[in-house]
C-alpha cells in the first residue's frame, strides 16, 4: 500500500543523507489542571511565582486560571524534550499551594458545575482582555467543561536543508523553496487526519469520565459504576463527540480546506468573518463587557477544531493565519493526544519517537487531496475509533471501501518501517524501530493499551474514574515532589517567571489604544 514511502526513503539514503536530518525540530505541549485536595477544580488564582501567565513562555495557562500549560521549547533532541518537561513540572509542583495537585488525566476531576471553572486572567493590557475574551466566548459557545479537557500536544518541523534535497528528489523545478515548503507540509498535513485514527487508538487514555463532566445531560454512555460513565471498547472519548468540537462550519458550508495554503486560508478567514445567528444571540458586548469577540462562525481561527494543525510563529499581534500567508508554514502541530496517565510527564519517550516516525511517514507517503466524501470519512473513522477503537470487529471507511482497523493498522506500520530505518541512522541501537515494534503489539493486541489497562485496573482496584485518576495524580505528585532541580536549573525558571512579569508590565505600559479599536485593528488584518 505505501511503496512509495520505500522509494522516496531509499532515494534519501542514496543522497548521503548522514545529516540529512540534523536541525528538525520537536516541542511538547502539555495542559493539566491544578485541583484543590477536595477533589474539585482549584479556585485559586495562577500562582505569582510562576509568572505572567501571558508572557512566559514555558509555563502558562490554556483555558482556564486552573489549567495550566507546559511548553518546552524546540529541540532536535527528544531527551531534552521530556528532560524540560519534566524540569518545569518538577519547577511548579514547588509553587502550589494549599494542598493542590496536578490532575493525571485528559478529562477533568469533579466539574461542579460551570461556575466552578474560572477563565484564565491575563492582565489589563489589550492583548490580554483579547484572550480572556476570547475564552469567555468559547465558555458560551460549548460551555466551559468541555474547555477543561487536557491534553498533549506534538509540534515537528524538518531542518531547513532537508528542504531543497527534497524538492530535488520530487523533481519540482517550479516552485519557490517556501511554497514547496508549505506544499509539502499540507500533504503531511492531509495524511495525519487521513490515518490520524491510529493516534488514539494507540495512545488513547480517556475511556471514562466523571459523570459530574456531563452536568446531568442525557449521554449514550454506559454507566462504569455511580460516579462513571465509560464505553467498553472506547479509547479516548476526549477525541469523541463528548470532547471539544465546533460543529457550526458544516451547517452553513464553511469548512476547513487542506488542498494548499491559499485555500485554508481562505476557509478560516471566511469562517471568521461570516455571522452565526445562534451566537449574535449571545451578544458581543453586553452591558458594557465583551461576552465574546465577535458573533462569527469562529471568533479567531484558534478555535476551529482540528487533530492537526499547520502553523508559523505569530509576531507581535499578528494574526496566525496573516502570518502563514506571509511566511509560509514553518511547522505541524498534532492535537489529537491525550495526557499519558500512567507516565509522570504525562507522555514518554517510546510515544515521541513512534510519533516522529509516523510525522515523518505521513510526509513521505502519497497524499490525494481529500474531497468531501473523504472528509466524511476521516470525521467518522475518528469518532469510530475514540469510541469503539478496540472492538476487535472494527472496520473504518477508506476510499469507499470497509478495512479492519487492524489490517489497516498493519499495513501503515509496514509502510513506516523504513522510516524508522531512516531516523536509525548513526543512533547508537535503534530506538525508532523498537518504538515501532512496541506501538505494534498494542495492534495485536488491544489489551496493552492504555483505554484498556486503565479500565482493567479501574475493575480490580474497584475504582470509578474520579478515584483512579485521583490516585495516579498522588502518585505522580509524590514523585515530582521527591525530585530537585539544580540551581541552574531552578534559576533559568525564576528568570523567565521574573522576565514575564516584566514583559506583562511593558505590554500593559505600551498600550496606545483603546480595546475596542485595539479589536478593530486585530481583525482588519489582511
Amino acid at each position: 500500500m505505501f511503496k512509495l514511502v520505500e522509494s522516496r526513503v531509499n532515494e534519501l539514503f542514496k543522497r548521503n543523507t548522514s545529516g540529512l536530518l540534523n536541525g528538525r525540530q520537536i516541542g511538547v505541549e502539555k495542559e493539566s489542571l491544578r485541583v484543590s485536595p477536595e477533589g474539585g477544580i482549584s479556585q485559586l488564582e495562577h500562582p505569582v511565582s510562576l509568572g505572567s501567565a501571558l508572557a512566559n513562555p514555558y509555563i502558562t495557562t490554556d483555558y482556564s486560571e486552573a489549567l495550566l500549560e507546559f511548553i518546552t521549547p524546540p529541540s532536535e533532541h527528544i531527551e531534552s524534550v521530556l528532560d524540560f518537561l519534566r524540569d518545569s513540572q518538577v519547577y511548579v509542583y514547588k509553587k502550589l499551594q494549599q494542598g493542590e495537585i496536578l490532575w493525571a488525566t485528559s478529562m477533568p476531576c469533579v466539574v461542579a458545575g460551570e461556575s466552578s471553572i474560572p477563565i484564565a486572567n491575563y492582565g489589563s493590557s489589550n492583548a490580554g482582555q483579547m484572550k480572556s475574551i476570547y475564552r469567555r466566548g468559547l465558555g458560551h459557545r460549548y460551555g466551559r467543561a468541555m474547555q477543561v479537557i487536557a491534553g498533549v500536544h506534538f509540534n515537528y518541523s524538518l531542518p531547513e536543508s532537508f528542504w531543497p534535497i527534497y524538492k530535488d528528489l520530487l523533481g519540482d523545478n517550479e516552485l519557490s523553496l517556501q511554497d514547496f515548503q508549505s506544499e509539502q507540509y499540507f500533504a503531511l498535513v492531509r495524511n495525519l487526519q487521513r490515518f490520524g485514527w491510529l493516534i488514539p487508538y494507540l495512545f488513547g487514555a480517556s475511556p471514562a469520565v466523571c459523570k459530574s463532566f456531563l452536568g446531568g445531560a442525557e449521554t449514550n454512555l454506559e454507566d462504569f459504576d455511580d460516579s462513571t460513565y465509560f464505553e467498553t471498547y472506547a479509547t479516548s472519548l476526549r477525541m469523541g463527540d463528548i470532547g471539544y468540537q465546533n460543529n457550526k462550519e458544516s451547517e452553513t458550508g464553511v469548512k476547513a480546506c487542506y488542498r494548499n495554503l491559499d485555500s485554508y486560508v481562505k476557509t478560516l478567514q471566511c469562517a471568521i468573518e461570516t455571522p452565526f445567528r445562534e451566537y449574535e444571540k449571545i451578544g458581543v458586548k453586553v452591558n458594557g463587557k465583551y461576552q465574546q469577540l465577535n458573533a462569527n462562525l469562529l471568533q479567531i481561527e484558534n478555535e476551529y477544531y482540528s487533530t492537526v494543525r499547520p502553523k508559523q510563529i505569530v509576531q507581535d499581534n499578528e494574526k496566525p493565519i496573516v502570518a502563514l500567508k506571509k511566511r509560509g508554514v514553518r511547522y505541524v502541530e498534532l492535537r489529537s493526544l491525550d495526557v499519558n496517565a500512567f507516565d509522570p510527564l504525562g507522555i514518554n519517550e517510546t510515544q515521541l519517537r513512534f510519533i516522529e516516525v509516523f510525522m515523518l511517514f505521513c510526509l513521505l507517503a502519497e497524499s490525494e487531496q481529500i474531497c468531501f466524501s473523504e472528509r466524511e470519512e476521516i470525521d467518522q473513522n475518528e469518532l469510530l475509533v475514540a469510541h469503539q477503537g478496540r472492538d476487535p470487529t472494527l472496520t473504518l471507511n477508506y476510499n469507499a471501501k470497509q478495512l479492519k482497523l487492524k489490517k489497516w493498522a498493519i499495513d501503515i506500520f509496514d509502510g513506516m518501517q523504513s522510516v524508522s530505518e531512516l531516523l536509525d541512522q548513526h543512533k547508537v541501537g535503534t530506538p525508532y524501530q523498537d518504538s515501532l515494534k512496541y506501538q505494534r503489539n498494542k495492534i495485536m493486541d488491544p489489551e496493552l493499551t492504555p483505554s484498556a489497562r486503565m479500565l482493567n485496573e479501574m475493575r480490580e482496584t474497584k475504582e470509578g474514574f474520579y478515584h483512579f485518576a485521583k490516585r495516579m495524580s498522588e502518585k505522580h505528585n509524590r514523585y515530582f515532589t521527591s525530585l530537585n532541580l539544580s540551581e541552574e536549573k531552578n534559576n533559568f525558571f525564576d528568570e523567565a517567571s521574573k522576565k514575564s512579569i516584566e514583559r506583562q508590565k511593558e505590554i500593559e505600559a505600551s498600550d496606545t489604544l483603546n480595546l475596542d479599536d485595539y479589536l478593530q485593528e486585530y481583525f482588519k488584518q489582511t
